[in-house]
């Protein structure tokens, strides 16, 4: 047993009744005596104790040479954790381990009611458990007070400044007090967790465990190859094969987090969500229906990747592969924890093997790679599962004994076997018929040297026609994959792949020709817009389109060129019309216009004439006929008058009669008033004057009184 004399005995009696009898290299690691009040920079793996130690370490800061913690005011201690999972976790943990020393712990975390976190910190609290923006947010709402703090917790430090928590953690580091303790733990230590202890913390002392080098041998990894339109029946082969108490599903989007639960559901599983999109109550829940047994199977994101302890977690499922190693380690250590063994199964498709094989040896892993489990191993197992349960072995009751001599007397030993084993059957899912594939890998993980491929006919085969061709750049190394996932055939039962300008024949064996029918459906299309036609006996060659007439043969010899002493000579080739002056390119002025032709003696000497004029027979070019002319009378001056006004006789003499022989557009033309002999018309005066008008004006105007207004009398 471990000595626990220099820890503080209210934490020492809490580890005994929790029944630890060994602590693991880093609790023991964080127990040095020089360690007791410095700032502590711990790198360990997964799934090694961090909490406990992290807790123990908080002892002696917290509580010094007392029994018990004093009375709960300001917060003394702060945790924060990346994700709300881990934070409840730290808090369930630091309550066991401080229950004999009386403490109060809080949580303040995303999706709770915070009115609720409000009047808890309000009563007092010894430690307060968090994520970084709910514990920002009480921060500046001055429900969370920092000013008694004496240490500071960062639990899975990288991933925190992973998800963004960059900001919130400097604000809350800044807020508290600088004379504290400032304990970061973490998987690895980046460069951002480095530079973070070097702004935030006194002289840290860096510690790593000796047991960073063994991290993965409590782990067992399996690089199950599978076809690509089989991952998801291999998960359920897997699961079916383990029968873990837990076990996880990995995936790498929340809709097919979605799709697998419920998969998983119809086939008979006891399943739970876990992802970003659930609400708070509702991941908590999923999580205690784990821990209590009521559920089997979590398919979660990687929100589940960090710092979740299940003690029952047996096997881990990657159903998508982890894109770097660092979360393949960290979805792999929620098994395998505190010395318990496990299993990490890859699904990996057979087009992502080499980057499967990369991802392990980046991380360090050597997978024993297989195939997923068949139908005939599954149901193997659940055999030797039965003549392997612990209820053979133990004793019969006496309340027992009468049961069980009527069972036999009634229906003999063979019809109640019989009966036992259809009942050990009948809860659990039906396994998955896989798709044959050839060797996975030769000893030793790689793939073994690949022969000369030779075409063998295959029997019975059926031509099938597909709707594209070479115009639509088919090509046989995206058709194969694409039939076979649509048809969920493999490629060795496919034969000769013949592409042609408008459809692609292709020959699959009579074995899988009708299932692969029955597989495409009675639409008849794969990949949406790809129609599937089956053919009567072997497919002629089609005649190719021919090809459109080039305009000049490209390939062709150039013809040869004529001796020197055949050229015409200068005079009798043909010169290039020279480019006017003002076509050429002309130096920059300024910015001022630069007309570089030169000037015309007459605008008009070369205009064209137009359809309007109508010019006399005499008349110059250049010169405008009808400068001497009379000016144009105005428009309509031409009309006869209807009457004479005035005893003034109507004028009927025109320009017409005067012989003016001008166009139109030149008798329209109105009389410029500053031309001598104008006279503009004398107008009468309007009399500008307001109210009734007098009695003179009456009758000057000879305006009669009345309701209808003035009235003009006639003249006489």
């Amino acid at each position: 047993m471990t000595d626990l004399a220099t820890i503080q005995p209210a934490i020492a009696r809490a580890l005994a009744k929790r029944g630890y009898e060994t602590l693991t290299p880093v609790q023991e690691a964080v127990l040095a005596p020089q360690l007791r009040d410095a700032d502590l920079l711990v790198s360990a793996q997964t799934g090694s104790g961090k909490t406990v130690a992290f807790g123990i370490s908080l002892g002696p800061t917290l509580m010094g040479d007392e029994e018990a913690l004093p009375r709960a005011e300001a917060p003394l201690a702060l945790a924060i954790a990346p994700t709300r999972e881990l934070a409840l976790q730290v808090e369930r943990e630091l309550a066991w381990l401080y229950g004999e020393a009386g403490a109060r712990i809080a949580t303040c975390v995303g999706g709770m009611n915070m009115m609720t976190e409000r009047r808890t910190l309000e009563r007092g609290a010894h430690i307060v458990v968090g994520t970084p923006g709910r514990l920002r947010d009480h921060i500046e709402r001055g429900s969370l007070d920092l000013s008694a703090i004496r240490a500071v917790v960062l639990d899975e430090a990288d991933e925190m400044l992973d998800l963004g928590f960059r900001d919130d953690l400097q604000f809350i580091l800044d807020a508290a007090p600088d004379q504290r303790r400032t304990l970061m733990f973490s998987a690895t230590v980046p460069s951002g967790i480095a530079n973070l202890a070097k702004r935030y913390q006194n002289k840290a002392v860096r510690v790593t465990t000796a047991g960073d080098q063994k991290q993965h041998l409590d782990i067992e990894y399996r690089a199950l190859s599978v076809a690509p339109n089989d991952r998801e029946n291999a998960v359920i082969n897997v699961l079916r094969y383990y029968d873990a108490k837990n076990a996880i599903v990995f995936c790498s989007t929340r809709a097919t987090v979605n799709h697998l639960t419920a998969r998983f559901s119809n086939r008979g599983f006891s399943v739970v969500a876990l992802s970003g999109e659930l609400s708070q109550n509702e991941r908590t829940h999923a999580l205690q229906a784990l821990r209590d047994g009521r559920a089997k199977v979590c398919v979660a994101t990687d929100v589940a990747a960090r710092g979740l302890d299940l003690p029952d977690l047996e096997l881990v499922i990657h159903a998508d592969l982890p894109k770097t190693p660092e979360t393949l380690l960290h979805r792999s250590g929620r098994t395998g924890r505190a010395g318990r063994k496990g299993v990490s199964a890859l699904i990996v498709p057979y087009n992502a093997r080499r980057r499967t094989e990369r991802l392990l040896s980046d991380a360090r892993i050597a997978a024993a790679w297989a195939r997923p489990p068949s139908a005939d191993e599954i149901l193997a197992r659940d055999d030797e599962r039965l003549m392997a349960d612990p209820s053979f072995e133990a004793e019969i009751g006496e309340d027992e004994k009468a049961m069980v001599t009527a069972l036999l007397e009634k229906h003999g030993a063979e019809k109640v076997a019989v009966a036992l084993m259809r009942m050990h059957r009948a809860g659990r899912s039906s396994p998955e018929e896989l798709i044959e594939q050839g060797p996975v890998s030769a000893p030793g993980g790689t793939y073994p040297e690949r022969a000369p491929r030779e075409h063998v006919p295959l029997k019975d085969a059926v031509w099938f026609s597909l709707s594209l061709g070479r115009k639509q750049s088919a090509e046989p190394r995206w058709l194969l994959p694409m039939i076979c996932r649509a048809g969920h055939i493999t490629k060795t039962e496919i034969g000769s792949i013949k592409i042609h300008d408008l459809e692609t024949h292709v020959e699959i064996s009579g074995a899988a020709a009708d299932k692969f029918e029955a597989a495409i459906g009675p639409t008849r299309k794969i990949e949406k817009n790809v129609t599937v036609t089956r053919l009567d006996g072997v497919p002629e060659m089609p005649a190719r389109s021919p090809r459109p007439p080039r305009a000049r043969d490209e390939f062709a010899a150039a013809p040869a060129r004529a001796p020197k002493e055949e050229w015409p000579s200068a005079d009798e080739r043909p010169r290039e019309k020279s480019k006017p002056d003002y076509a050429k390119k002309r130096p920059f002025t300024g910015g001022k216009k630069r007309d570089d032709r030169p000037p015309r003696q007459n605008a008009y000497a070369d205009r064209k004439p137009s359809d309007r004029d109508d010019l006399p027979a005499n008349a110059t070019p250049g010169v405008w006929p009808y400068d001497d002319l009379p000016p144009a009378p105005k428009a309509g001056a031409d009309k006869p008058k209807a009457a004479a006004k005035h005893g003034k006789p109507v004028r009927e003499q025109t320009r017409a009669d005067a012989g003016d022989s001008r166009p139109a557009f030149a008798k329209d033309k109105k009389p410029k008033r500053d031309k001598p002999g104008f006279k503009a018309a004398a107008k009468p005066a309007k009399p500008h004057r307001k109210g009734p008008p007098s009695d003179a004006a009456r009758s000057d105007t000879g305006s009669e009184g009345g309701k209808g207004g003035l009235k003009r009398k006639p003249k006489s």
